[in-house]
């Protein structure tokens, strides 16, 4: 269970600081090899890096890998989000170095400083995966601890079928203990729960998980007492999590150790994190996207009367209503023509987007196809109101029709695009994309953000399923 301890990620951390300057290092010998090559500065001789950044790499490489979770034990066993973590971490710290280097040692080669970001990421990436390749070697062979579950229902067969997913989690799973007729025909249920010291003892079990309902509360209660006289560790599994409106967490309550049921859905650093991404990429588009957003005022002005912006109330994260601005791409008072032209599906629910809405203009037309009437939603971003990904934006109507687990879309900020976007866009109807809404809340990282971006772009380039 104690698969990773402080002195583990102690280790990582140092390795990865020597990793570092061992491709400072050798990228120092490999520069004059690109010399026989037309496209590369000559260089006659070996450059080597200056101590004062033999000290300085390290420290903000290892640094920035913290905060992008490259060091969380959870996510380290994980191929996918170990690899996504330490691109994106190393991704950063590139960007932080080559600034270091712009205001100090701006002699240093390019090629150099590339062949060093290059290695220094290979080296780091090849000894986690051949360090969990090493640990599934080691977690195959005998000694793995031995777990006995109470309760074959639906919460035990969720912690049975987790343990088994992954061999990285060094458990064995020996059975279930359960009281149901129907449930012990099954060969992984061992007997009744009153037998569960009998068990413990002849399967040499090391660790017990209670997963019983909420209803049996004074049989989880006995349960305790019976096992805490046995040499074994005792987990319960609660039944509360489904009641959660986001995700639910231990807290201290009036210094009382509480399940609160409503945690946010983005922890303190997430939040940080994706704001200061929010501005940080906000910040580097306006000045590409004035000059476009003036031209498309004045094509605006130029096919009609009517104001050059749009706005909408809408709303945003925890239900706060906000004033979205879009430019205008439909006749001035399409508004009062809503009714007009609303349109149903099968199902009864009404369908707001149509690909040849007769109130859309001419340069509306062109606008929504290159999605460049969002444009101005960059604004609504720096003022805090929306993020660049995040579920879009509703009108309070449609909100008032939610079903209760629907609203759990507004736990975090809403953005300009997000996955239900890179999913379809409008092809895809109103009430459809809730799912995926839900999707982007439960697995947010930053680095689904940096992915849902780049989908983007190629959703708006290919044009698909916007009008």
């Amino acid at each position: 269970m104690r698969r990773f301890s402080a002195n583990f990620i102690l280790f990582s951390m140092a390795l990865d600081g020597a990793l570092v300057v061992a491709a400072l290092s050798l990228a120092s010998y490999l520069r004059p090899l690109l010399n026989r090559y037309a496209w590369f500065a000559y260089m006659p001789e070996k450059q080597f890096a200056p101590l004062p950044l033999v000290v300085a790499f390290p420290v903000l490489w290892v640094g920035i890998l913290a905060m992008a979770g490259v060091y969380d034990s959870e996510r380290m066993m994980r191929p996918a989000t170990l690899l996504a973590d330490l691109t994106l971490g190393s991704a950063l710290a590139l960007v932080a170095l080559a600034g270091v280097l712009y205001f100090s040692f701006r002699e240093i080669s390019r090629a150099q400083f590339l062949l060093f970001g290059g290695m220094a990421y290979l080296f780091q990436g090849g000894w986690r995966l051949l360090g969990r390749y090493l640990l599934l070697r080691r977690v195959a062979l005998p000694g793995k601890r031995r777990i006995l579950i109470l309760g074959a229902g639906s919460l035990g067969q969720r912690v049975a079928a987790q343990i088994e997913s992954d061999p990285l989690y060094g458990v064995a799973f020996i059975g279930f203990l359960d009281d149901d007729s129907q449930k012990q025909r099954s060969s992984r249920v061992l007997g009744h729960i009153s037998q569960v010291r009998e068990v413990v003892t002849r399967e040499r079990v090391d660790d017990v998980v209670i997963a019983l309902p909420t209803g049996a509360y004074e049989r989880i209660n006995a349960l305790v007492a019976e096992l805490h006289e046995l040499p074994v560790k005792v987990w319960l599994m609660l039944d509360y999590y489904h009641l959660a409106l986001y995700r639910a967490e231990m807290a201290e309550f009036a210094e009382i150790p509480m399940l609160d049921l409503r945690a946010p859905a983005l922890n303190e650093y997430q939040r940080l994190a994706k704001r200061a991404f929010d501005l940080a990429v906000t910040l580097a588009i306006l000045p590409l996207a004035l000059p476009v957003m003036g031209l498309v005022a004045l094509f605006i002005r130029l096919e009609g009367a009517g104001p050059v912006l749009f706005r909408q109330v809408r709303v945003g994260e925890n239900g706060r209503l906000f004033e979205m601005l879009k430019f205008r791409t439909m006749v001035d008072g399409a508004e009062t023509m809503q009714e007009v032209v609303l349109e149903h599906d099968e199902t009864g629910r009404p369908i707001h987007k149509r690909p040849d809405d007769p109130r859309v203009t001419r340069v509306g037309r062109v606008l929504r196809r290159l999605s460049l009437d969002e444009l101005p939603q960059l604004f609504n971003v720096l003022k805090g109101e929306m993020s660049l990904v995040g579920p879009r934006p509703e009108l309070p109507a449609l909100v008032e029709k939610y079903q209760p687990w629907q609203r759990k879309r507004f736990a975090v900020p809403q953005g300009m695009t997000g996955w239900w976007q890179v999913n379809g866009r409008s092809d895809r109807l109103m009430h459809l994309h809730t799912e995926d809404d839900l999707f982007y809340v439960q697995n947010y990282s930053l680095w689904l953000d940096v992915y849902i971006l780049w989908k983007t772009l190629w959703a708006v380039l290919s044009g698909r399923g916007a009008y």
